[in-house]
């Protein structure tokens, strides 16, 4: 198999060498040049395995061969032995045909866990290979900066540096970032919010002399092994509520759009799933460019879901990739015309995508109330983006099971969860002392110079 750039003049790869590039050197993102369709009875053979042996089959047809059989068995082993529940990805019964998929059982509380605990074992197995030291750059908006530094931290041959919007992250994710002791972990709060900040780790990908001359890798969701990664749990769902045999549906709190293209890329597959609901918060640029067709940003407002408060969502441009059929050039325009505000989908590309996902927005008034409505009647405790999720799927309720992806635990987000509730939710044991804890982080500008030489001096060291 075969990885492709969206904007058709970067040289394809394998999947290892699509891992370790993150970002093609036209800008582009990495998708496979073919998606692999699981037949009816394999999916169906999935019904009852271990989570782990259901990555095991649902990944590999991807991996071209890079790790052997064995070797990937251990991988995936490694990445979720540290999880707090043994069934990885546990659901729970909300309401009549309503399930919750728990994804926040992972070492940082958060669904990034399943892709970036697999990542940091997948890369470090390359690096081992090759003996090549690498520097990773992301951007979070709250949760994949803490999932990087936990999948990385301690390692001798990776610095990681995260990028993080000053002042919009909750206390907690901020903490989980600024109080890893290793010294190959940086936390970076930068001045503006998450889209300059995601900006900021595209344009050091863009810049070659600096991207080749510290190793960059990157493990945003722009890295395609992200996002097969969390293709697994839509498996892993639909097969417990009885797929293939019946369809579900899937409703997904998203602001990047990486974890609801991979429910994309797991239909593509195969699985039977019926609707899949983008849910945005009041930051709703992907809800807007569904009814309207203008994808076009108007300022990030801050929100209590913060994880979701995005108007560039970088895994967009994988899915106007398929809309436009696969026309590197048509894409590569559109991101042009981004960069001075918005486009306008083409209707037929438009028809495609409303074809393929249904959406729905949820202010700051519906997030709390549903958080309050959902505790009262069931003793849910939601996070705020979970929330979301809960109310735009109740929209689309009907005789096809709808399952929703909880996000994140609660505790990462008491603020918001107590002024709904009026109780504080506890962080689980392993971190209970995160309060108790030094934080390091550095303020740096919105400035790719400064930042690219700050990257520099730490690495030389």
């Amino acid at each position: 198999m075969k990885y492709i750039s969206t904007r058709g003049t970067a040289p394809a790869l394998s999947f290892g060498e699509a891992m370790m590039t993150g970002l093609a050197r036209d800008g582009g993102l990495y998708v496979p040049d073919a998606v692999p369709v699981m037949a009816a009875g394999d999916i169906a053979a999935l019904a009852g395995l271990p989570y782990e042996e259901v990555a095991f089959r649902v990944m590999r047809p991807y991996l071209g061969g890079f790790f052997g059989d064995d070797e990937f068995r251990g991988l995936i082993e490694a990445a979720y032995k540290g999880f707090h529940h043994v069934a990885r990805a546990p659901m729970v019964q909300l309401a009549p045909n309503h399930f919750l998929l728990e994804l926040f059982h992972g070492p940082t509380l958060a669904f990034k866990d399943f892709a970036m605990q697999l990542i940091g074992q997948m890369m470090q197995a390359a690096l081992a290979k090759t003996g090549e030291r690498i520097t990773i750059v992301g951007a979070t908006s709250g949760d994949t900066g803490s999932a990087a530094m936990e999948a990385f931290r301690g390692l001798a041959n990776v610095d990681v540096f995260i990028l993080f919007p000053q002042g919009r992250v909750s206390d907690v994710q901020r903490r989980q970032m600024t109080t890893p002791v290793e010294a190959n972990c940086h936390a970076l709060a930068i001045e503006g919010d998450f889209d300059e900040a995601q900006a900021r780790v595209k344009d050091m990908f863009n810049d070659f002399a600096f991207r080749d001359g510290v190793r960059l890798a990157g493990v945003n969701s722009i890295n395609w092994a992200r996002v097969l990664a969390q293709v697994v749990y839509y498996f892993y769902a639909a097969v417990a509520l009885g797929a293939p045999g019946r369809a579900v549906s899937f409703t997904v709190p998203t602001g990047n759009f990486g974890d609801i293209f991979a429910g994309y890329i797991a239909r593509r597959m195969g699985l039977p799933i019926e609707k899949l609901v983008i849910a945005t918060n009041q930051n709703d640029i992907l809800d807007r460019a569904l009814r309207t067709g203008g994808y076009v940003t108007d300022g990030v407002r801050p929100s209590i879901s913060p994880s979701m408060d995005i108007q560039v969502s970088s895994n967009f441009e994988r899915a106007l990739f398929d809309a436009y059929g696969h026309d590197g050039a048509a894409v590569t325009a559109l991101m042009t015309e981004l960069k001075a505000g918005g486009f306008t989908i083409s209707q037929g590309a438009l028809e495609m995508l409303r074809g393929s996902f249904a959406s729905g927005r949820c202010s700051e008034d519906e997030t709390v109330a549903t958080i309050r409505r959902v505790f009262a009647q069931t003793g849910e405790i939601l996070c705020p983006h979970s929330a979301v999720g809960v109310k735009v799927a109740e929209d689309y309720l009907g005789a096809t099971p709808m399952i929703t992806l909880v996000t994140a635990h609660p505790a990462k987000f008491p603020d918001a969860v107590q002024a709904a509730i009026g109780t504080r939710p506890a962080l689980p044991p392993h971190m209970a002392d995160l309060f108790d804890r030094p934080e390091r982080m550095t303020r740096v500008p919105n400035d790719l110079k400064a930042l690219e030489a700050l990257v520099r001096e730490r690495i030389a060291h």
